[in-house]
């Protein structure tokens, strides 16, 4: 073959081969929302256990709940608003209230009992075998929702249910076809839930 032509061919092989990822990214669907949404830190609420670890002060590490009021109480901190924090928060704000009687400390908080903060928390109400309140967690979908709240009461009308969210300080409405995603496996509409999303599952018309 002339080297001439022996050049052509082979740049035509290198721009089909650098035109495949592009040609198959276009075939590809996007990923669930599930998938690709951001997760939001945690942050402590009423009823949360805190484990308090106090570096090399044996005597203020603890285990000490937060209580109704969304404070709590160590041997050195009467009282110190915990709800709304970040443990990271939290541990910086106990470390600059210790300061005063220990030098230098340095707090961990690490939550072990998980209730979360009533803004984040996710509620299901409506026709759910057990309408709640949930505690938040990462990577929380749908489908987890469903499964805590132990799927459809026998008179729901799960393809009609929806998520209400609130997005810039207004509220919108996300369709999700719960009985498809209970009974199918159809996952097309089990998109990620947000901190203080609220599932709404109406009845049934007769």
């Amino acid at each position: 073959m002339p080297l001439k032509s022996y050049c052509s061919v082979w740049s035509l092989l290198v721009a089909g081969t650098c035109c495949l990822p592009f040609a198959a990214h276009a075939d590809t669907p996007p990923p669930p929302a599930a998938i690709v949404e951001a997760q939001a830190d945690y942050h402590v609420g009423a009823g949360d256990q805190l484990n308090v670890y106090v570096w090399n002060h044996p005597e203020l590490t603890l285990t000490v709940p937060v209580r109704p009021d969304g404070k709590i109480s160590t041997p050195l901190i009467e009282s110190l608003p915990a709800a709304g924090k970040t443990p990271t928060e939290l541990a910086r704000e106990m470390e600059a209230a210790l300061s005063e009687y220990v030098r230098s400390p340095k707090v961990n908080v690490i939550v072990t009992g998980f209730v979360g903060d009533l803004p984040d928390q996710v509620r299901v109400i409506g026709q759910a075998a057990k309408p709640q309140s949930l505690p938040y967690r990462a990577n929380m979908t749908v489908l987890d929702v469903l499964i805590a709240s132990g799927g459809l009461a026998p008179f729901a009308a799960g393809n009609r249910a929806h998520i209400v969210r609130m997005v810039d300080g207004k509220s919108i409405k996300i369709k999700v076809r719960l009985a498809d995603i209970a009974e199918k496996g159809d996952l097309k509409t089990n998109v990620a839930i947000r901190p203080g999303d609220v599932i709404v599952i109406p009845e049934s018309r007769f």
